[in-house]
């Protein structure tokens, strides 16, 4: 039987979403749990590869098993045998063709900053602190280039594998609520690093070391260097992925 299961964790402690060396992963997190509550080693495919310190409100996996475990019952069964930054709260049986990865049509993640003078010690792990005044107006400007299907060459950080760099942003959105800025972007696929160089960018924008035209200039050109800084890892989450047929 195949499971699709829907998580949220706090990435600050973790690698990663993928199993690794140099430090513990969520997957790795998964895997162990998985094996204590089946007996059997399992091998859990995530939607995306998250990076380390990036947090998850709906990353999707799935896995094979042959356990007796009820389909729905994975959230409550792995609920004690997960670290407490890690939660399943879904669970769901569905057909050997349902791939949580190669199966997506699309993901929306939000990236959130804190812009006040001085930093917040409850909202630290899930926000980019900037202490300087933003220009909302001005980052806002930005928005509408970034929009639809391009080539986004100049927004992958080295070390991505992509085949191509072309991608389509469905919806991206900027909002103020209160002390923080919140960035939306939907999409059918991104690059790495690449929601976190828009962020970076809309930043400098917003501190006025860039005009809203380097979105622009980057596009056509391919140059990173037309970008400003990739931000934090903390501010960013993964918040849904998108499958057909209600998944």
């Amino acid at each position: 039987m195949r499971i699709l299961l829907t998580l949220e964790y706090d990435g600050t402690d973790y690698a990663g979403w993928q199993r690794q060396l140099n430090g513990p992963s969520v997957q790795e997190a998964l895997e162990d749990a998985l094996r204590r509550a089946t007996g059997t080693d399992t091998r859990i495919t995530g939607a995306s590869r998250t990076d380390a310190g990036v947090h998850a409100l709906g990353q999707r996996a799935h896995f094979d098993t042959a356990s007796s475990i009820p389909p729905d019952r994975y959230p409550l069964v792995l609920g004690t045998l997960l670290p407490r930054d890690i939660a399943v709260t879904q669970s769901v049986a569905v057909q050997d063709s349902v791939h949580a990865r190669f199966s997506a049509k699309g993901k929306e993640y939000t990236y959130r900053i804190l812009n006040r003078r001085s930093p917040s010690a409850l909202r630290r792990r899930f926000t980019a602190h900037v202490p300087v005044p933003l220009c909302f107006e001005a980052m806002m400007q930005a928005l509408p280039m970034l929009e639809g299907t391009h080539d986004f060459a100049a927004f992958v950080a080295a070390g991505g594998s992509q085949k191509t760099t072309v991608r389509r942003i469905d919806r991206i959105n900027l909002v103020r609520q209160g002390d923080e800025i919140i960035l939306t972007v939907a999409g059918n696929a991104f690059l790495y690093n690449m929601v976190r160089i828009i962020a970076g960018t809309l930043i400098d924008i917003g501190k006025g070391r860039l005009d809203a035209g380097c979105v622009a200039r980057a596009i056509e050109t391919g140059d990173r260097l037309q970008l400003g800084a990739t931000a934090p890892a903390c501010g960013l989450e993964l918040t849904r992925v998108f499958y057909e047929g209600g998944l």
